[in-house]
């Protein structure tokens, strides 16, 4: 009997597509009637190391048999554990853990609003873009450029500055003479917006100006970094430092985990009792970070995502050179964008019937985020299903 997926008692709060995913083996899903699919979604950039890697799975039952949760009101070896490896991959100096992205990003907008008020500014503003997003709470929505996800939800924070991305005059123009400004909040490349890179030239130009002005430039890293792009930190293409930086989705391997990692100019701005989580860095939660580096390092996955994702994104360019309808294939590593001429949410469900999750970002862009050990084989599977599919689409 084929059962019929719905969640009736749950929230109403997600547009969910007509399946129930059961269990998953590398970059390969199952749903409960048994049909496969491909993994291009990678639970939204999250499944680092696909599904049920078993070295992964290894050490999460070992933790499990050990300890899940204590509380932060003693020393945790996996934090420390954890946060050394991120300052040494990074470049930065310390950590604090939490629990998702946007719990990170609250973390920052409060470390940069701290940072004004040590500095004397009551009423501090961070530099925030369009086309942004940071979150759902009240702040990180305020800080997200979108109006259709603010909508219902306003009186928003006051204290953001809303400017184009890759225009570093615009920026300088928003923020002319006004000394409450404190920071600038960014994607080095936005997910949620449709998969636009911040320009190599302009992440030099916003850390110049930061230095210039005393901001902290603070990158949210959330989706593109850990690895996705094929360095750990996608900054690290235009070799800067960020003062602070925000880190969820792929830390974890499916583990829920936030973390936000800063640099010498912001690493004691927050003191005991200033911040604080009951459940972010609680020994499970670390040791999915730390096995998910270890992995990571031994299967040399950046590698592999700089691979694939030059791969997948050249033979994406190369098939769809002569479709009018296809507007441009963009992004970095495995963190593509497929750009159509027209929204394009209906092909999420042909998708489904063809074997291949992926999702819709920006109403007309499919964006691919699969885990960072797809093989060649996945990728020339992609192909083969979205190539034809995005074609009949546009024909259609």
């Amino acid at each position: 009997m084929t059962t019929v997926a719905a969640s009736p008692h749950v929230m109403n709060t997600y547009g969910r597509l007509p399946v129930a995913l059961s269990h998953g083996k590398g970059s390969r899903v199952w749903d409960v009637n048994g049909k496969s699919y491909l993994d291009g979604l990678g639970g939204i950039a999250v499944n680092t190391l696909g599904h049920a890697h078993p070295e992964f799975v290894a050490a999460m039952q070992d933790q499990l048999g050990k300890m899940i949760h204590c509380s932060n009101y003693f020393h945790i070896p996996g934090q420390e554990a954890l946060a050394a490896k991120l300052v040494e991959i990074s470049g930065l100096s310390n950590a604090f853990f939490c629990n998702s992205g946007l719990e990170a990003n609250e973390a920052a907008i409060k470390l940069a609003r701290k940072f004004g008020h040590d500095k004397g500014i009551e009423n501090a503003q961070i530099v925030v873009f369009e086309n942004a997003f940071h979150g759902r709470s009240i702040a990180t929505l305020s800080a997200t450029g979108n109006p259709k996800i603010q909508a219902g939800f306003g009186p928003l924070v006051p204290g953001f500055i809303r400017v184009p991305r890759n225009d570093i005059e615009a920026l300088k123009r928003a923020t002319e003479g006004n000394a409450n400004v404190v920071a600038i909040l960014l994607e080095p490349i936005q997910g949620e917006g449709g998969i636009h890179e911040m320009t190599v030239d302009f992440m030099r130009q916003l850390r110049q100006l930061c230095d210039e002005r005393d901001w902290l430039l603070m990158l949210d890293e959330i989706q593109c970094g850990f690895g996705r792009t094929g360095k750990w930190f996608a900054y690290q293409w235009a070799d800067i430092l960020p003062d602070c930086m925000s880190l969820a989705k792929g830390l974890g391997s499916g583990m829920p985990i936030g973390a936000l990692v800063a640099g010498p100019r912001a690493a004691n701005v927050m003191q005991p009792g200033n911040h604080g989580s009951t459940f972010g860095g609680n020994p499970l939660a670390m040791r999915a970070g730390l096995e998910t580096i270890r992995i990571m390092e031994q299967e040399q996955l950046l590698e592999n995502a700089a691979r694939m994702g030059d791969y997948l994104r050249t033979s994406l360019e190369q098939a769809f050179t002569n479709d009018a309808g296809v507007k441009e294939v963009r992004g970095h590593g495995l963190m593509l964008g497929i750009e159509l001429d027209r929204p394009c949410g209906a092909l999420l469900n042909t998708g489904l019937e063809r074997g291949l999750l992926f999702s819709v970002t920006a109403d007309s862009v499919i964006r691919l985020v699969p885990p960072l050990n797809l093989t060649q084989a996945d990728a020339d599977e992609i192909i083969a299903i979205l190539v034809p599919m995005v074609r009949e689409f546009l024909a259609a």
